[in-house]
């Protein structure tokens, strides 16, 4: 068995603790460690950092851990810690994420990977530099029903592809008379939130991987909630976009449109549809679930507004049946880092693809203040 020692910064907030420490590195040690193809046996070993010695004291001895720090510099220099993950805030990463690569750690990191794309590409570039794996997360590519939807994909079932639709979102309480379930940084600019920033660089790797490379974005973002609460009950200026709505033209002139919000009401089965039209049949994908109508079974309604609808549209679509096991896709993508630092083994989720979701965001903002369509360059 092979210890490997991976600095965790920003494991006391909600996705570092949840999806990062407890459902992927946690459960491959309660497994036995993560096995290589070599036959040899990876057990991660997590040193947790973060501001807040008590907490970070509290969350070791309730998982019986014992690396804990609010020193990541000396975090860094220790030569036994191979690898650094990144899950502080946004505007915090890019600091992290440098220190680390001069340290000369693989490193591995929610996205956004920075703010600006200058910054993204200068991460990239110094990575590759100092010869170091780097990975970022694109958990989305990893959920059951977008697993089902790329498989879809690729037997060429929608023949030809002509458009896509993602529809995400829901309400995130004010924070006033209920608790707002996501940080109150989030709705402030000046703090790196926004729907842009938070979302686009999910839909880049998404349409890149299962569908198409985006070409151009048309986008128009915008603050529907002024004001909220933080989590002390006070009244702050919610000076971030809470929505944003675009229209992507991808490679193969199919067209996506995005609505993502967090003023919204849930009329769906899941938190976000991914809905795709071909030639030979459609699909619709959800977190978990995909569901499918071919073209012998599409029906034929005409439009009647005098008379009731006869079809029940949803009842003639099926449920993609569940030929695989579905593991944490959090998980999964630990391993399969993990598995890439350890072997040498080309990674695909690195640094350079996080500098095109940080792309698609900036020219996303810039469309949106522009009121324009902007194509998006190869980088």
């Amino acid at each position: 068995m092979k210890k490997v020692t991976i600095v965790m910064n920003g494991v006391t907030g909600r996705m570092g603790y949840r999806q990062h420490l407890v459902r992927s590195l946690l459960a491959i040690r309660e497994e036995g460690g993560l096995n290589l193809p070599d036959g040899t046996v990876l057990f991660p070993e997590p040193v947790l950092v973060g501001r807040n010695a008590a907490k970070l004291e509290a969350l070791a001895a309730q998982h019986g851990l014992t690396n804990f720090t609010t020193d990541l510099d000396a975090a860094l220099a220790d030569p036994a810690n191979e690898i650094y993950f990144d899950a502080q805030v946004t505007q915090a990463r890019v600091a992290g994420l440098t220190k680390a690569i001069a340290a000369g750690k693989h490193v591995y990191t929610e996205k956004p990977v920075a703010e600006t794309l200058d910054e993204a590409l200068g991460l990239a570039r110094a990575a590759d530099a100092a010869g170091v794996r780097h990975g970022v997360v694109a958990d989305k590519l990893y959920l059951p029903g977008l697993r089902k939807l790329k498989r879809l994909v690729d037997s060429g079932f929608f023949g030809r592809i002509l458009s896509v639709r993602i529809d995400f979102g829901y309400w995130v309480f004010e924070g006033d008379w209920q608790a707002a379930q996501r940080p109150s940084w989030n709705y402030r600019a000046e703090d790196g939130g926004g729907m842009v920033l938070d979302m686009f660089p999910h839909w880049r790797y998404v349409l890149d991987h299962v569908i198409a490379p985006v070409k151009s974005v048309y986008a128009h973002s915008v603050t529907h909630i002024p004001q909220r609460f933080d989590e002390q009950g006070e009244p702050y200026a919610a000076t971030a976009d809470d929505a944003a709505y675009a229209v992507l033209e991808l490679e193969g002139g199919i067209v996506a449109q995005i609505t993502s919000s967090w003023a919204t009401r849930v009329d769906r089965t899941e938190l976000v549809a991914f809905h795709v039209d071909g030639t030979h049949g459609s699909a619709v994908a959800g977190l978990r679930g995909c569901r499918i109508q071919h073209r012998n079974a599409t029906p034929k309604p005409v439009w009647n507004p005098d008379l009731p609808t006869s079809h029940d549209f949803r009842a003639l679509w099926t449920d993609v049946p569940e030929n695989d096991v579905y593991d944490n896709g959090f998980k999964v993508q630990w391993a399969e880092f993990l598995t890439a630092v350890a072997t040498g083994a080309p990674y695909a989720h690195d640094l350079w693809a996080g500098a095109r979701g940080v792309q698609l965001a900036e020219l996303g903002a810039q469309s949106a203040r522009e009121g324009r369509r902007l194509e998006v360059p190869a980088l």
